[in-house]
């Protein structure tokens, strides 16, 4: 498996009341990775929407080199997985709120199903802006995984193009792994000490995954890890809402292995309820 940069990009969209911050949050990400940019909206195309969707184009401050506008009949989630296939898309754009029961079109449940079925990379955005703020901090998962070095790659790309102030890489360890029965101090030293050991285990291994990146992806980015103790997925979801991260970078779901079986359930506690926005890595097979 390998990572691929996200040179070519698609945003699916509806006429909501979003539309205009996203088409601006999405033209400044396209020219920060100077990628292309298509836009897809699945509905009928009308004059009104078209003279609309242009207006707004016209207003972005900042666009990339090369923009396309396509309009698609049919269901949103068949529709937009098949147009990434098709155009070979490396990040797929989406719209969605902090909780999928309250959502309705792109924002949230449709958001949510595409996410597990597309074959690349998702961005869900929760907090689209007409005026840019600035990227302060970016947590990515340092789960144990063969996906997880394209993810810490993906994370450190996304922290160029957006200038990040900080990246923190995020072991978590399940609890399972110290089970020691606390009963006085001496159980308690040794449980504490069992979490040391882990916590040292885990940062020599995320710093191995470090090694194997380019170097000049990590050119001036400040990064740390985190140890954190609990539940795969929720835990890393509440880490990231408690130190108020811009961006949580994460695995997609894996295949055919046995971590697959856990793996969707931790991702369903992110996709529930939405600590900020979330990039969903999708490695590529190398052929």
């Amino acid at each position: 498996m390998s990572f691929r940069p996200f040179k070519k990009l698609l945003f699916g969209f509806a006429f909501s009341p979003s539309l205009r911050a996203n088409v601006f949050e999405v033209t400044r990400l396209a020219s920060f990775l100077n990628a292309s940019l298509i836009f897809v909206h699945v509905g009928k195309k009308t004059p009104e929407k078209e003279k609309n969707f242009n207006l707004i184009l016209k207003e972005c401050p900042i666009v990339p080199g090369e923009i396309k506008l396509l309009w698609k009949q049919g269901r949103p989630v068949s529709s937009l997985i098949s147009i990434s296939e098709k155009m070979n898309i490396d990040l797929l754009l989406l719209g969605a709120l902090k909780r999928e029961k309250m959502v309705k079109f792109y924002l949230g449940s449709i958001a949510r199903e595409i996410t597990r079925k597309a074959s690349c990379s998702v961005l869900l955005m929760i907090n689209p802006s007409i005026e840019r703020y600035h990227c302060k901090h970016i947590v990515v998962n340092g789960f144990d995984s063969p996906q997880t070095k394209d993810t810490i790659e993906a994370a450190f790309e996304m922290g160029q193009a957006l200038q990040s102030d900080k990246i923190t890489l995020v072991e978590e360890v399940s609890e399972s792994r110290v089970a020691v029965s606390i009963d006085d101090d001496r159980s308690l030293r040794k449980a504490t000490l069992k979490k040391e050991k882990i916590n040292r285990e885990e940062k020599i291994r995320v710093a191995d995954i470090i090694k194997k990146i380019p170097v000049k992806k990590l050119h001036g980015l400040n990064w740390n890890t985190q140890s954190i103790f609990g539940r795969r997925g929720y835990s890393i979801g509440h880490y990231a809402r408690v130190v108020r991260a811009d961006l949580l970078v994460m695995n997609a779901q894996e295949e055919n292995s046995f971590l697959s079986r856990f793996f969707p359930k931790d991702l369903e506690h992110i996709l529930a309820e939405l600590p900020t926005d979330v990039l969903i890595v999708q490695s590529q097979k190398d052929e």
